[in-house]
């Protein structure tokens, strides 16, 4: 059996990763002109624009009875943003990083740095696979690969945003971990997770997200990306109702 430590080694990997990216974002952040670090989060955006469209082509894959997977994912973001709004997730979070920003003298743009990173690491494909393959065999592999990523963005939003970034290791942790942990019990109600309908519409709406995040980053618009999280948890809801009005 594997031990606490062999299952979250991934997890420990990518914390360091975002750590080190947001140390070197700080000696770089005074000595580049605000045009250059405006550039440097341009990047980060565009970036991000492309992930979340490479993850928003699982939709069409996903088979679960008579409703295109597209339309499934539409109804989840809907309900979940509804939720989220009913909930005020948005608002919880930037008091997170508000209360954070407070404990510890941050600075700046702290609270908008911790909410963009901590939603940028959290959604993914590679975060839950890489967390249940962790879990699972002591293979940190993929998050090894999403750390790399992770922390680079981390310099780059850094720059922009300051401090704030770093402190998104503490949902980082909290949820990758955790998906480590209970990798045996998801390993049973997911024996093929790479086709499974429930992760595909999981990682769309993850997808459609991150376009969302993306569009702020670029100052193209003020989407209100957290309070669509809870679609992440109505997407397998919404494929089961689908699957039960299969013939």
């Amino acid at each position: 059996m594997l031990s606490f430590w062999a299952k979250t080694s991934g997890t420990r990997i990518n914390v360091m990763t975002i750590l080190l990216g947001t140390g070197v974002g700080l000696l770089l952040r005074d000595r580049l002109p605000q045009a250059m670090r405006q550039i440097i989060t341009q990047a980060v955006g565009l970036m991000t624009l492309v992930i979340g469209f490479s993850m928003v082509q699982s939709l069409p894959q996903i088979e679960a009875g008579p409703i295109d997977g597209i339309i499934l994912a539409l109804l989840a973001m809907v309900a979940g943003g509804l939720l989220g709004e009913w909930a005020q997730i948005e608002k919880r979070l930037i008091d997170v990083g508000d209360f954070l920003k407070k404990q510890f003298r941050g600075g700046g743009r702290f609270t908008e740095g911790f909410v963009a990173a901590s939603l940028l690491f959290v959604i993914g494909p590679m975060a839950i696979l890489g967390s249940l393959n962790n879990g699972l065999s002591g293979d940190h592999t993929i998050l090894a690969l999403k750390s790399t990523m992770d922390g680079l963005a981390s310099i780059a939003l850094t720059g922009s945003y300051g401090v704030g970034v770093g402190f998104s290791i503490l949902p980082v942790f909290i949820y990758q971990a955790g998906l480590s942990l209970l990798s045996g019990t998801l390993a049973t109600t997911l024996p093929d997770p790479v086709n499974d309908p429930r992760i595909l519409i999981v990682t769309g709406i993850g997808g459609m997200i991150i376009l969302g995040l993306s569009l702020n980053l670029l100052e193209v618009g003020k989407v209100r990306v957290a309070s669509f999280l809870p679609a992440l948890l109505v997407g397998p809801l919404v494929v089961a109702a689908a699957q039960a009005l299969q013939p």
